[in-house]
Formats: structure tokens, sequence, C-alpha cells
């Protein structure tokens, strides 16, 4: 194991001791520009060598393989139990209960979203762009994540009484400027969502994508939110020396890395 490069994020989080997160950011890595320097994707065009280097030097960084998941905007967990080769699994959220199994979601724009509980028995995440995040790719994380809790007879609710949640950077809520059928959609699920959007000109909409998961998770029941206030400091799109941004970088470079949340048990613990 290495020591984490000093500008990548550790979640501040009252999670127990066992339960280890880290979200990456754009230094560190080997990749040159657009996808300077700490690009962990490989379906972003970049020179595939580069973003093995680098992947590696997260794995150096973690003292344990990241599974890489085949994102794909959906609802789809996984439960990992072992490692599995990157890319193989086509979901966007996994969960696990196994020390040294280490849930990773790539971002650049979208929303990360990390889970454990009070007792540190298991871990999830998952990649909530808007998409996901109004089809349920939070609930199907929680869901499976309930279902790994020890306890017997667990519910829903019991399970989110004692369940931290963290959220990662993202496009903010001064940058994601969305058609009205992103609105109507998250409004047709829940009238409260409303509040999350600002009207703009020519029909558009500014939408807090943080917000909107906040929603969600409190719906849910979990009230321990953690990270992401949808303050400046958390949007990816604002802040080009330490974010990827894909709606930004595209546009300027041609392309745009990729970003990692990672979370998992310590096998020490």
């Amino acid at each position: 194991m290495t020591a984490l490069h000093p500008d990548w994020l550790v979640p501040d989080w009252p999670a127990p001791s066992r339960v280890r997160a880290v979200f990456t950011t754009r230094n560190g890595g080997v990749s040159k520009l657009p996808f300077a320097s700490m690009n962990l994707g490989r379906p972003s065009g970049d020179d595939a060598t580069a973003v093995d280097v680098t992947r590696g030097r997260l794995q150096a960084a973690l003292g344990e393989q990241p599974i890489y998941l085949s994102q794909v905007h959906g609802v789809e967990s996984v439960e990992l139990r072992e490692f599995a080769q990157p890319g193989v699994l086509e979901a966007d959220a996994c969960t696990t209960g196994t020390p040294g199994v280490v849930c990773t979601i790539r971002v650049a724009d979208c929303l990360p979203v990390l889970f454990t509980d009070g007792d540190g028995q298991a871990v999830g995440a998952a990649h909530a762009g808007w998409r996901g995040l109004v089809q349920g790719v939070l609930e199907s994380c929680f869901d499976q994540y309930v279902s790994l809790q020890p306890q017997a007879n667990s519910s829903g609710a019991t399970v989110a009484g004692n369940t931290l949640a963290w959220l990662g950077p993202c496009i903010g809520p001064q940058a994601f400027e969305v058609g009205p059928e992103v609105r109507e959609a998250f409004v047709a699920h829940d009238t409260a969502a409303a509040c999350c959007f600002a009207p703009q000109a020519h029909g558009k909409w500014l939408a807090d994508l943080a917000g909107l998961a906040r929603q969600r998770l409190q719906r849910l029941g979990i009230t321990q939110i953690h990270g992401n206030d949808g303050g400046a400091a958390w949007c990816t799109v604002n802040n080009p020396l330490r974010f990827f941004s894909h709606r930004r970088d595209r546009l300027v470079l041609g392309g745009s890395g990729r970003m990692a949340a990672c979370i998992w048990l310590d096998r020490a613990a």
C-alpha cells in the first residue's frame, strides 16, 4: 500500500474505522491532455497503457483491487463477493459485505453515492446520473444493501435508520442545465422534486442533482447524509483543476477522463 494522493477526497463522515473510502480527483496519474492525469476510464478514448498504469497507482494506494463496473446509466445493482475482471459486470451500483472487495464507481459529472452502516457490516456504491437517479438506482442499491445486513428480519426502515450515505462531487446546480423532460420525469415521481429546479431562458432548467439525490435518500428513511451540499467546491464543471467534467471537457478538449469513488471493508479490522 502506498499513500493516498493528497488531492484525493476522503469522506468526512462518522463511519466505523473498518470502512475505508476515497474519491480520486484528476490529479495523481500519468495520462496526457485531455485526460490529464488520473484518468481511470478505459472507454474514454485515452491511451489504454496510461489508464492501466493509473489504475495500478490507485490499486497500490488502496492496497486492494478496485472492481470497475460496465456502467450504462441504469439501475442494476450487483453484489460483489470476490474479485471480478474490470468491466465484466454491467451495472450502475454494487454492494458487498466481504472485506477487501472494493466497490468502485467511475464518474465525470454524475453523482457517486456511497453507503455503509454504523456497525460497518456492509458497504455500497451507486452511479447516479439523472437517468439512473430518476429510474431508481439509489433504491436498487439500497434494497440489495438491506439484504446484506446480518440482523434477523431486517426491514428497510430499520436499516435506513442506521445507514450513512456520502455524496461525492458532481455537476453543480449552477451548471447542470436540462430540458423540461428531465424536470417532468422527477416531478412525476415526487412533486417535491420541483424545488430542485430553477427556470432558465428558452424553457431550460438548472437542476440540483445532489439535492435530488438527498430527497430520494430521505424518502428511503436515510437521514445521515454527508458530503456534497450543492456548494461550489463540489461542482465538477466549475473546478477544472481538480475534477474531470464530461460536459465541460468534451466541448473544449474533445474528451474527458473519469474519477472513481471507492468503498470497502478493511480486511484487518
